[in-house]
């Protein structure tokens, strides 16, 4: 199956403790742009969040944003500080000795002493939260590939019919390619025949100025080339993957040989078959900018 470059992924999951969220879009792009933005405290899985994203998407600038709420009120701990406890109390101590007063100390009395009980972060259990943001992650992305899909699937449909049509163009172009020769052949022998009344016609001379024209006008390697380029863009779309480099590439070949047969048109009809398959190839290109 084939992929849009455009998409949107959501997915959030809530506990008693956290919310995690993670927000996917993507737009157009010759190469893989990823930007993400999330709290710094996720900035440590950045890498992993990249490698882990590349297997979901090939090209496209996609913009990922990754939000959290704590529930736990800030998950703080209280740390106990007993080497600096030990020096107050031999502080204490010194005092007590120097000034021969009593040392009343208690417990509580040290408890209040600054930075001996102190409140700081609890640490963050770096597999664990690894585990539950890689979920969120890959949960958004398979959300935000169903899209891509859905959307891939619709291109597919409207270049095959684009594909279609232009096949059409090239059998009119085959099939009126015999007849402009025949009807430079009538019009020549009879032009000849004006100017040269009663007297008889060359007919050598008359096939070797139609052999002329012929090859001028020749478009079977062209009509050859396009038919070949179609048929390879269905194989394309129908194996699927990342394939819109290629496609491109193939546009542009066939946009080449619609230029040719144009250049070559000494025909009306010829003429605005090429104007018509000029216009369709482009609007092919057109499409194919929005394939992964």
């Amino acid at each position: 199956m084939i992929k849009s470059m455009t998409g949107f992924g959501r997915f959030e999951t809530v506990t008693d403790s956290y919310k995690i969220s993670v927000e996917m879009k993507a737009v157009n792009h010759r190469y893989l742009d990823l930007s993400i933005k999330m709290p710094k405290k996720f900035n440590y899985f950045e890498a992993g969040i990249r490698t882990l994203l590349k297997d979901y998407i090939q090209r496209g600038k996609v913009d990922v944003f990754i939000s959290y709420e704590d529930y736990t009120e800030g998950r703080m701990c209280l740390k106990y500080n007993s080497g600096l406890a030990a020096e107050y109390m031999e502080a204490y101590g010194a005092m007590a000795r120097q000034f021969g007063l009593p040392n009343t100390v208690t417990v509580t009395d040290l408890a209040r002493c600054p930075e001996v009980l102190t409140m700081e972060q609890a640490p963050e259990n770096e597999e664990e939260m690894w585990k539950i943001l890689s979920h969120a992650v890959r949960q958004a992305s398979d959300r935000f590939v169903e899209t891509r899909t859905l959307e891939g699937e619709n291109l597919k449909k409207d270049l095959l019919g684009k594909l279609d049509y232009m096949e059409t163009l090239v059998s009119e172009v085959e099939e009126r390619s015999p007849q402009v020769l025949a009807e430079y052949r009538a019009k020549l022998e009879e032009k000849v025949r004006e100017l040269l009344t009663g007297a008889s016609v060359d007919e050598n001379r008359i096939a070797t100025e139609v052999t002329i024209f012929a090859d001028k006008i020749c478009v079977d390697e062209e009509t050859v080339r396009l038919r070949s380029h179609i048929a390879s863009t269905r194989k394309e779309l129908d194996l699927g993957g990342s394939i819109g480099r290629k496609l491109d590439f193939i546009a542009q070949e066939m946009n080449r040989e619609a230029n040719t047969i144009l250049s070559k048109a000494n025909d009306l009809e010829i003429s605005q078959r090429a104007i018509a398959l000029k216009t369709e190839v482009e609007k092919v290109r057109e499409q194919i900018q929005n394939i992964e």
